[in-house]
């Protein structure tokens, strides 16, 4: 799949950080992870700190595929409401999933400092009503969340007019969140599981999949055969090629970067996360080098060149809106681009074995406007129910919930 249109700052900024070799010979392994983004790095680290022999295979460079067109806002959020989600599963079960993504910052939090050098800091989150119909809402989300144990506070108009200069209704205020540079993340850590011993590939493309009873077996597109005892599938939205059943749907996000902003003229925003309640939603937040980004203006669209022909407008209008919502801030682009991204429709990952492959082929999709949250709590799902575990959201986050 083609999933980015235009030019994703990460990669102009950081380039190719490192080439790893293509599978071109058999090879076999505990488990092999198809995909080499962040959500494939995140669940080989876990895997490969557990003692589990892992080999990653990746059809392009590292982190060239959705990665680094991500605008990388960690956030506890999920993009349906607590009390949404509550409604529909439960209310025991969708406190636990925002608390996990919660707790998953926090893990986040402490491989980033590990590896150093990826442009992470923590963050507030501010989820602001765009709409005066969606303030008591709001209100009942934040109440809700509070009850459960999340750190928020709700500001009202003139709070938020105050602090942050922002003319609506009210707001919430999360203590729990992050930013970081997606690419890089993603690298350093592949680079440091390559020094470990983890086999990593690039450039090989999986082009056939048999899973058996005693494991599964992959053909690359180079004649090389990869044999596992598990496969976990990380493509991200390439992962969909593989199902028969449709659980998400593509969409493409539109983002662009500022140049650094004079310092201190980021104000709030260099250290907070912003985002709406209207769909699809306006969100921004600063990085470490003092630029804004921004993104939004999403479509239905996800062919390619259709994609391509968007860029200019879409950013132009986020400009606009940008202008319009925070006149202080001189946000010009620098650089614009696009990016696929898949919606569930409830909000939620899909981790873990479908009927259709069996146990042995594992699917890890974080979709949602939170995916690299998700990724890192999937690492850990994955990797318990390979121990023979259950991870506490294994069901709600594993195709099962489909027939709930």
């Amino acid at each position: 799949m083609d999933l980015k249109s235009g030019y994703p700052y990460w990669a102009v900024k950081n380039g190719l950080m490192q080439a790893f070799p293509r599978l071109e010979a058999d090879a076999a392994c505990e488990v092999a992870v198809v995909g080499g983004g962040i959500t494939g790095a995140l669940i080989a680290c876990e895997l490969a700190a557990h003692g589990i022999d892992v080999v990653v295979v990746e059809q392009r460079d590292i982190g060239w595929g959705s990665t680094a067109a991500s605008t990388a806002m960690l956030q506890y959020e999920i993009d349906t409401h607590l009390g949404d989600l509550a409604k529909r599963y439960g209310e025991a079960d969708a406190a636990l999933a925002y608390r996990a993504c919660a707790q998953a910052i926090d893990a986040l939090d402490g491989l980033a400092r590990a590896l150093g050098d990826v442009d992470f800091s923590r963050c507030d989150s501010l989820y602001y009503a765009s709409r005066p119909w969606h303030r008591g809402t709001l209100e009942d989300e934040c109440a809700l969340r509070a009850r459960h144990g999340l750190p928020v506070e709700w500001l009202p108009r003139e709070a938020l007019q105050a602090g942050y200069g922002i003319d609506a209704p009210g707001a919430i205020l999360s203590r729990t969140g992050a930013r970081v540079d997606p690419y890089r993340f993603a690298h350093r850590l592949l680079e440091r599981l390559s020094r470990q011993d983890v086999r990593i590939f690039d450039r090989s493309t999986v082009e056939t999949m048999e899973a058996g009873t005693r494991g599964v077996r992959l053909r690359t597109g180079d004649g090389a055969t990869l044999r596992a005892g598990h496969v976990v599938l990380a493509a991200g939205y390439a992962n969909q090629h593989w199902l028969a059943r449709k659980v998400a749907r593509n969409a493409s996000s539109y983002a662009y970067v500022t140049d650094p902003l004079p310092g201190g003229a980021l104000g709030p925003w260099a250290h907070t996360l912003l985002w709406e309640s209207a769909r699809p939603y306006l969100y921004l937040r600063g990085t470490g080098d003092g630029r804004l980004v921004v993104g939004g203006e999403d479509d239905a669209h996800d062919i390619p060149a259709r994609r391509d022909r968007r860029v200019p407008a879409k950013v132009k209008r986020l400009r606009k809106r940008i202008a319009k919502l925070l006149p202080q801030l001189d946000a010009e682009p620098t650089f614009s681009w696009a990016g696929t991204f898949a919606e569930t429709e409830d909000g939620l990952p899909f981790f873990g074995a479908t009927p259709q492959w069996g146990p042995r082929v594992l699917f890890a999709m974080a979709y949602g406007g939170n995916g690299i949250t998700y990724s890192a709590i999937g690492a850990r799902l994955l990797r318990m129910g390979l121990q023979g575990r259950r991870h506490p959201l294994a069901g709600l986050f594993g195709f099962a919930r489909l027939d709930r």
